[in-house]
C-alpha cells in the first residue's frame, strides 16, 4: 500500500466531528462553554464562515499537514504520530489561534485551565483519529500479502 493522503483525510472526516462533539459534551462537564465554531464566526464574520473554516481545517488542511509531516518529520508508529500531532495542534491553538480569536493565551479569557484541558482532550482525540487509520487500513493488506507470499511494499507511514 502506498502512502496516501486520502487516508489522512479519512481520519479528519472522522476526527473533526468527534472532536466537535467532545467539545460540546466535555467542556460543559468541566464548567466551560466551548463553541469553536462561534469563536471562529466572530473572527470571520458569521456562523457559516466559522463552520466552513472549522470543517476545512479539520478535514483537509490539518490531515494533509499531518500526512506531510508524518512521512517526513514525525517518528514512531502512526498512532503515536497522530497523538503527537494532536498535541502540537493543541499547543498552536493555545499560543496562536486562541489569542487571535480573543480567547486569550492558553484560553485565559474563556475558562482558563478547564478550557485548556477540554481542548487538549479534543485535540488528542482528533490526532488519534488521524493516526489510527493507517494502522486499520494497512494491517489487513499486509496480512493478505503475507498469506499470498508477497512483500508488503512501502508501508503507508512506516516508523523511522
Amino acid at each position: 500500500m502506498k502512502r496516501n493522503a486520502g487516508i489522512a483525510i479519512l481520519g479528519g472526516v472522522i476526527g473533526t466531528p468527534a472532536m466537535t462533539v467532545l467539545m460540546y459534551v466535555l467542556a460543559p462537564i468541566l464548567g466551560v462553554k466551548m463553541d469553536i465554531v462561534s469563536v471562529l464566526a466572530e473572527t470571520l464574520g458569521g456562523w457559516r464562515m466559522g463552520m466552513l473554516v472549522h470543517i476545512l481545517n479539520g478535514v483537509v488542511v490539518f490531515p494533509l499537514l499531518f500526512a506531510f509531516l508524518s512521512w517526513r518529520v514525525l517518528r514512531g508508529r502512526p498512532f503515536v504520530r497522530g497523538l503527537g500531532f494532536g498535541v502540537a495542534l493543541w499547543f498552536a491553538s493555545q499560543v496562536i489561534a486562541m489569542p487571535i480569536m480573543g480567547a486569550g493565551f492558553f484560553s485565559s479569557n474563556i475558562g482558563g485551565i478547564n478550557a485548556v484541558l477540554a481542548l487538549l482532550l479534543g485535540h488528542v482525540a482528533y490526532g488519534a483519529s488521524l493516526g489510527i487509520f493507517p494502522i486499520v487500513l494497512e494491517e489487513p493488506v499486509a496480512a493478505e500479502n503475507r498469506e499470498a507470499g508477497l512483500s508488503s511494499g512501502t508501508p503507508l507511514m512506516s516508523p523511522r
